[in-house]
């Protein structure tokens, strides 16, 4: 009881450890799972595990085959969880680099690696392609923490974002193809017995995952479950299918729960988000049970085994040599740069999947005496935590060094997609500046995507939002909501991160009527709020501009749009610095050059007023 309790507690520490000091959640998790497994035998009295998954075979945690049960189990559910946040719509910009990296990129990594392998261990071919195929994944559970406070431009961070989500499954199949082939022995049989195996899990893998997302899409939205079981409901799902396809074909499970997560991910479904935040939150905690079992199962003589110069060789050959080739060979015609090359070259943590499925096989093999087995498991974590740790302390200096490191985050992030929110977002975007709306409001949306705007559905309370890479480059925050405290905890929470250039928000009547206590981030505040935009927009449905010659025109125009009802001022356009927000202290505003536009939404300015 104590093992389990401490487990789930090390486990929820090492999350939040992670967290606070902003590094993947597997170092961690790996380095307690040794020190409480392999390392706690160095110096504890009797000279035992503090926690032991597996004791001779038969005791420990999980004695017998229950470990690779629960290891296969937990690795399903992380993989449908991953496979539910792949959206088609977000890579198309990026489409052809990303299919390449996860085809030809993969297949680099894979003869790369096994030759590497094969030679510097001495290790047979099997076992040599084995570890390879475990090492062509990269995760974005590793890699979403390292890039998180690196301002990059948005493809860069999509590249290397759904890198890790689509080569989880493909290393993870390419794993099983050589695990099988390992298993169903040499002779004249071996290459049509494992072709046929091959065969088997990826027909049962692409059928039952597809066949079984559309039955339980067609479940929920005639709603067939109740919404106090839908996420319950859908967690044995992907348990069925997984053990039902398995069934069917040895190892096609990994597969087939992640094609039902990427089908559910695409279709339309209520309460998608509801089910992903369930899925997220099962996924820390098996992650963090999974992790320290693994790490804690691994003995000494399997560390004393790789902890050489073999070792350093190996991982050089792999960060250095392998992975650099298959990036710039996918990247060929690819539009990205040079430097952008370098960087994508530099970030390939391993995580996950490489983790856990090298355990899986590992063990699996050791037991059945193939010779080298006890190899893959060591092999694969040293390359694992010598990834995460090289890229946890350097990514942000190598972005420096690059030139891939953005000094001005110039995108701007709209709370709100309201039709005032998507007039001036239109207007951002016409002028050549990144946008993206933020909405719960479905229809508000589509609307947004219907005009050409990156727009996201989300729910600004949830976490998810900060945990977005894509959304590094922001540099700017909008809060253009109807409702005052939305507005203010958008500003309170995304400051920091999206709002390092400036963070304005819609002011309540209150404040707006209270010049003393008029907030700074006050946005276009002393001329209306939010029902006043809406009212304007529908009236006037398009953003006005109006030459500026100098500071004192400048305060000439802004006078008369305090005195007129139906006149906002939005935006200066400097031709020198670009677009810049008018805040509730628009006189304040210095620098006006001439050349300068005002552009405001209302009504035509009369230039003769002005003049």
């Amino acid at each position: 009881m104590v093992e389990l309790a401490g487990i789930i507690i090390l486990g929820i520490l090492a999350q939040w450890v992670a967290w606070k000091f902003k590094i993947p959640a597997i170092l961690p998790l790996i380095l307690i799972g040794l020190l409480v497994g392999p390392l706690a035998t160095l110096y504890t009295a009797d000279g035992t595990k503090l926690i032991q998954p597996i004791y001779n075979g038969e005791e420990g945690l999980f004695p017998g085959e229950s470990l690779f049960y629960f290891v296969s189990l937990a690795i399903g559910i992380i993989l449908f969880e991953g496979g539910l946040t792949l959206r088609r719509s977000e890579i198309l910009n990026v489409a052809p680099v990303i299919l390449k990296l996860i085809t030809l990129g993969a297949a680099v990594t894979f003869f790369g690696a096994g030759f590497a392998a094969h030679f510097v261990f001495d290790l047979s071919w099997p076992i040599s392609f084995l570890f390879s195929s475990l090492i062509i994944v990269t995760g974005p559970t590793v890699i979403t923490p390292i890039l998180r406070n690196i301002p990059l431009k948005k493809d860069l961070s999509a590249v290397l974002k759904w890198e890790g989500i689509l080569i989880d499954p493909i290393g993870a199949l390419v794993a099983v193809l050589v695990f099988e082939f390992i298993s169903v022995g040499e002779g004249e049989t071996y290459t049509l017995t494992a072709l046929i195996e091959f065969g088997k899990v990826v027909l049962f893998g692409f059928t039952f995952g597809f066949t079984f997302a559309h039955a339980l899409a067609f479940a929920i939205k005639r709603k067939v479950i109740p919404h106090y079981l839908l996420n319950v409901f859908t967690l044995a799902a992907v348990l069925a299918v997984f053990v039902l396809s398995d069934l069917f074909a040895h190892e096609s499970g990994l597969l087939s729960v992640v094609i039902m997560g990427m089908v559910l991910g695409n279709i339309e479904l209520p309460n998608i988000d509801e089910l992903l935040y369930f899925k997220e939150s099962l996924s820390v905690l098996l992650i963090s049970i999974l992790f320290i079992l693994l790490a804690a199962n691994i003995n000494v003589d399997d560390l004393e085994l790789v902890l050489n110069w073999n070792e350093v060789a190996l991982f050089a050959t792999v960060v250095f040599i392998i992975r650099p080739l298959g990036v710039f060979l996918s990247s060929i015609n690819s539009g990205l740069k040079l430097n952008e090359k370098l960087f994508i070259s530099w970030v390939g943590p391993r995580g996950i999947v490489a983790a856990g499925i090298a355990s899986l096989f590992g063990l699996k093999l050791a037991r059945q005496g193939e010779p080298g087995a006890e190899y893959i498991t060591p092999l694969v974590f040293m390359i694992v935590l010598g990834t995460v740790l090289l890229n946890a302390t350097t990514a942000r200096v190598f972005a420096r060094m690059v030139g891939v490191f953005l000094k001005e985050s110039e995108a701007i992030l709209i709370i709100g997609a309201s039709k005032v929110s998507r007039i001036i977002a239109a207007y951002l975007k016409e002028n050549n500046r990144q946008v993206v709306v933020i909405d719960s409001n479905k229809g508000n949306i589509k609307k947004a995507k219907n005009l050409g705007l990156e727009a996201i559905e989300g729910n600004i309370y949830s976490d998810k939002l900060q945990n977005d890479i894509e959304l590094n480059d922001v540099g700017y925050l909008m809060a253009l909501t109807g409702n005052s405290d939305i507005n203010k905890y958008a500003i309170n929470k995304f400051k920091d991160q999206f709002g390092e250039n400036g963070s304005f928000r819609l002011v309540s009547s209150e404040e707006m009527n209270d010049p003393d206590n008029n907030p700074n981030e006050g946005l276009f505040s002393h001329t209306g709020g939010y029902n006043k935009l809406i009212d304007l927009a529908e009236k006037y449905p398009e953003i006005n501009e109006i030459k500026v010659d100098d500071k004192e025109h400048y305060k000439k125009l802004i006078s008369i749009t305090k005195k007129d009802n139906e006149i906002v001022p939005l935006f200066i356009k400097d031709p020198e610095k670009g677009i810049r927000i008018i805040s509730a202290f628009s006189e304040k505003l210095e620098d006006i050059k001439e050349g300068s536009i005002l552009a405001y939404l209302g009504k035509s300015i009369d230039i003769e007023e002005v003049s």
